[in-house]
C-alpha cells in the first residue's frame, strides 16, 4: 500500500512533500515545531491543508486547492489508524473488548473480532491481560494494548505520533522491539525524537526544519552521515559545514578542518560537511598544536553531567570529557577553551 502526501498549511507555514512504499516504514524526525504532526494529521484526515493531495493505493484522500476542496475522505473511512502517545483506551470496556472494538466497527461478526483480537494481543506479548480493563494496566502495557487495538483494524496505513514518549525508559526496550517486530511488512510513519527508533524501526528517515523537508534517506546513511544540525545532534555528532579547499572543510571563519573522506572526496570549491563524536575531542586551557590536529578556539556555554562523564558544550560544538579533566581544568560557563580532534576521527563528505 503505498503513499503520497504534499501538503501546505499556511498558519503553521508548513510545506511539505513525502511518499512512503508499500510495506515501508518512514521516520518523520525534526525539532518541536517543524510540522511532523501537521503532516500526521493531514494524513490522517484531521487537518484539511489550504493545498495538497493525499493519495493511498491509488486513491485519493484529500485534493484541496486553493481554488477549493474536492475531495475529503473522513478520518474513519480512510484505512489509516493514528496512535499517539497516550493509549486512550475505552475505561468501561475489557483489554479485549477494546481490541475487538475495530473489526466490529467495520461490520465484522463478535465471534471473529474477538478471535482477531486474541490473535494481536498475542502479537504484542499481552495475550493474557485480555479480561482486564485499563485501569488495571500498566503504562506500557496500556500501550501495547493500543498498538493492538490499531493493527487489528488492518489498516492500509500506520500512523504512529511518538508512541513511546510518554513512557518509563525502563518498559522503552521492550516496547522498542514489539513495535519493530509488527512493524516489518506494515507500510507505516513514525514521529520520533530518539534515533534509536528510526535505525531500529525505520527504513526510511526524512528530517523536516522549520515546515520544511531538508534531509532525507535510509536511516542508517542519514544518522551517519548528517546534513543538518537537527540530525547531527540526533546521531549525537558534532557537524560543521563549510567549502572544500585544499584537502579539507573551510569553514565561513577560515577555520579549516581535515579529515577522511567517506565515499568520494568533495569537489573543490564545494559545499562540504565535517562530523565528529563529541568523545573524540580534547579540551585544553591552552591552544595546542600539531598534525593532523583540527583545533577550535571556543568559549564554554554549558558543563552538563553526563551517566559516566560530562558534556562541554561551547556553542554548536560538544566535547565528552572525564569528571576529573573538567575539575582539572575548572570548566564553566565564560571559560575560553580550546577543543582538539584529530584529524582521524573527523569525516568529511559533500553537502
Amino acid at each position: 500500500m503505498s503513499f503520497q502526501l504534499s501538503c501546505a498549511v499556511r498558519n503553521r507555514d508548513v510545506d511539505v512533500a513525502l511518499a512512503v512504499a508499500s510495506g515501508e516504514t518512514l521516520a518523520l524526525l525534526g525539532p518541536n515545531g517543524s510540522g511532523k504532526s501537521t503532516a500526521l494529521a493531514v494524513a490522517a484526515g484531521l487537518l484539511v491543508p489550504d493545498r495538497g493531495r493525499v493519495v493511498l493505493d491509488g486513491e485519493t484522500l484529500t485534493d484541496a486547492a486553493p481554488s477549493g476542496l474536492s475531495v475529503s475522505v473522513p478520518p474513519h473511512a480512510r484505512r489509516t489508524a493514528l496512535l499517539g502517545q497516550e493509549p486512550l483506551l475505552f475505561p468501561h470496556l475489557s483489554v479485549l473488548e477494546n481490541v475487538a472494538f475495530g473489526p466490529r466497527s467495520r461490520g465484522i461478526r463478535k465471534a471473529a473480532a474477538r478471535e482477531s483480537a486474541h490473535r494481536w494481543l498475542e502479537e504484542v506479548g499481552v495475550g493474557e491481560l485480555a479480561e482486564r480493563r485499563p485501569a488495571q494496566l500498566s503504562g506500557g502495557q496500556a500501550q501495547r494494548v493500543a498498538v493492538a487495538r490499531a493493527l487489528a483494524t488492518e489498516p492500509a496505513l500506520l500512523l504512529l505520533d511518538e508512541p513511546m514518549a510518554a513512557l518509563d525508559v525502563a518498559v522503552l526496550p521492550a516496547l522498542r522491539q514489539t513495535l519493530r517486530r509488527v512493524l516489518a511488512d506494515q507500510t507505516a510513519i513514525i514521529v520520533t525524537h530518539d534515533p534509536l527508533d528510526a535505525l531500529l524501526m525505520a527504513d526510511r528517515v526524512v528530517v523536516l526544519s522549520q515546515g520544511r523537508v531538508v534531509e532525507e534517506g535510509a536511516s542508517n546513511h542519514v544518522l551517519t552521515r548528517p546534513r543538518r544540525p537537527f540530525a547531527a545532534r540526533l546521531a549525537g555528532l558534532n557537524l560543521v559545514t563549510g567549502t572544500w579547499r585544499a584537502g579539507a572543510v573551510e569553514t565561513a571563519d577560515g577555520v579549516r578542518v581535515q579529515g577522511h573522506a567517506e565515499g568520494d572526496t568533495p569537489v573543490e570549491g564545494a559545499e562540504a560537511i565535517a562530523t565528529f563524536r563529541p568523545g573524540a575531542v580534547a579540551v585544553y586551557r591552552n591552544r595546542v598544536e600539531g598534525s593532523p590536529r583540527n583545533t577550535f578556539d571556543v568559549t564554554v556555554t554549558e558543563v552538563e553531567p553526563m551517566a559516566e562523564s560530562i558534556r562541554v558544550h561551547a556553542g554548536s560544538l560538544h566535547a565528552d570529557v572525564t569528571v576529573q579533566a573538567a575539575a582539572e581544568l575548572e570548566l564553566a560557563p565564560g571559560l575560553r577553551v580550546t577543543f582538539s580532534v584529530k584529524a582521524t576521527e573527523v569525516s568529511v563528505y559533500g553537502r
